[in-house]
């Protein structure tokens, strides 16, 4: 075995718990990235949404729903996102993020159609969707609307939300008077927390966008049709508080949302609650692209391998699977046109590729839970010989839980299918890492790999 094996990383005493708003407000950010919004959106929505709730002075426990509802919104957002490049011939980040700003009437919905669709495409093949959109739209609409709505909740449920939160998320497009999608519901058939929650995102992104001005504006504009009219004045009361619209640019408006009622309501999150929202993560993540589906999970099992034909203790794997399941966080700020594209990405193409390290260990060290494998998630694309990214790392720079990642992260890209090749015999693969060992690669990590393969085949064949 290699003397990498002494590389291990001294990982921090980890506390017995964590709290729940303060980790899932850290991981919004995330979400915030496959819609293309503003950092801290989430967070400002559950500031908006929550501060409009006290004013309907709702129960403490429907208020505690709408509050992880705002936080979790855009839980399911990343499942549409190659639909939306596939049907618009458009960047999923920047077509989600316009669309959101314009004023919500039929004939602004075509303009921006028109002024989106097939930009970067060749004549007839703009035409073409252009004219499938005018001829499908209102089913185009509702299918992507749907699978996003349904994929959120969804997940929420896979991270123990109750089925309030997991009906806001569902509902959130749906309109009060039944323009919505995706079941076209109307008025008080919509949950509360759904209609707060998507009024509480068109605030925040005229504000962002405008001022306030024009987001009270935009919102009084669709009472009635959009919006409830008794949330349109209990927003309208909630706003006259100047701390309202001051908070929403302050540097304290994240300790002040971590802080409000409902957050300090939830239950500690213990170790296996942790488990389960890094996997719900991961699955975010790998809604994104078809060609990434499961990418996660099937990382997290190679490395978890890897790590037990090396001997590391069972902590220390429980902690380097979730680095594992949520290496690839930045990915989500990544267009599908890049990540889906056939041929070889070009220089600005490759740039934003090589950027989503960082943006991993950006948003988890965000997270108290996950600070620690921070530096794991970033450095799964570094090299032995210093030619990785996005940091150059080389040698003992690189600790032995990014090498065993690595070396796992590239096998399974090699084995599984991507949109400019198909998929590669095991075999091939290994192969290939046998190539670059020593240079791109630790030899000890292929070594490990290699040996579990070889005892899961024979556990099979048993």
């Amino acid at each position: 075995m290699s003397s990498s094996l002494y590389l291990t990383l001294a990982k921090p005493a980890r506390p017995a718990a964590f709290k729940l708003a303060d980790l899932l407000g850290a991981l919004s950010y995330a979400l915030d990235m496959t819609e293309g919004q503003p950092e801290g959106h989430c967070i400002r929505c559950a500031w908006i949404g929550t501060r409009i709730g006290e004013a309907l002075e709702l129960p403490d426990e429907v208020l505690k729903d709408l509050y992880y509802t705002l936080l979790l919104k855009d839980l399911g957002c990343s499942s549409n996102a190659a639909r939306i490049c596939e049907l618009y011939l458009a960047d999923d980040i920047a077509f989600k993020r316009d669309f959101k700003t314009i004023d919500g009437s039929l004939s602004s919905a075509l303009r921006f159609v028109f002024r989106k669709t097939g930009l970067e495409s060749g004549l007839s093949e703009r035409i073409r969707a252009i004219v499938n959109i005018l001829q499908n739209g209102g089913e185009i609409s509702r299918n992507l609307i749907e699978t996003r709505c349904h994929r959120g909740a969804d997940i929420a449920a896979q991270m123990r939300f109750s089925e309030a939160v997991r009906d806001g998320i569902r509902s959130l497009d749906e309109h009060w008077d039944g323009s919505g999608k995706p079941e076209g519901l109307t008025g008080d058939r919509i949950p509360l927390i759904a209609r707060l929650a998507l009024m509480a995102q068109v605030i925040d992104v005229f504000h962002t966008e405008n001022g306030a001005s024009a987001a009270l504006s935009e919102i009084k504009a669709r009472s009635g049709a959009w919006f409830d009219p008794a949330l349109v004045a209990a927003f309208v009361t909630a706003q006259a508080d100047p701390e309202f619209w001051a908070m929403l640019t302050s540097p304290e408006l994240e300790a002040r949302v971590f802080s409000m009622k409902p957050a300090l309501q939830s239950e500690p999150v213990n170790e296996d609650y942790l488990d389960d929202i890094a996997a719900a993560f991961s699955d975010v993540v790998d809604a994104k692209s078809p060609f990434t589906a499961d990418h996660s999970n099937r990382v997290t099992l190679y490395t978890d391998m890897i790590a037990e034909e090396m001997g590391l203790s069972p902590d220390h794997r429980r902690w380097l699977r979730r680095a594992a399941l949520l290496h690839d966080l930045g990915k989500l700020g990544v267009s599908n046109q890049v990540l889906d594209k056939p041929g070889k990405p070009d220089a600005d193409e490759w740039t934003s590729i090589r950027r989503h390290p960082a943006q991993s260990e950006a948003i988890l060290r965000r997270v108290h839970a996950f600070h620690d494998i921070a530096p794991i998630a970033a450095a799964h694309h570094e090299r032995l010989d210093g030619k990785g990214y996005p940091y150059g790392l080389k040698g003992d720079e690189i600790c032995l839980e990014a090498r065993i990642l690595t070396v796992a992260d590239v096998f399974d890209a090699l084995s599984a299918e991507r949109p400019y090749r198909a998929a590669m015999p095991i075999s091939r693969a290994l192969a290939i890492l046998d190539t670059d060992a020593g240079t791109a690669f630790d030899p000890a990590c292929i070594a490990a790999l290699k040996s579990g393969l070889a005892r899961l085949n024979a556990e099979v064949a048993a």
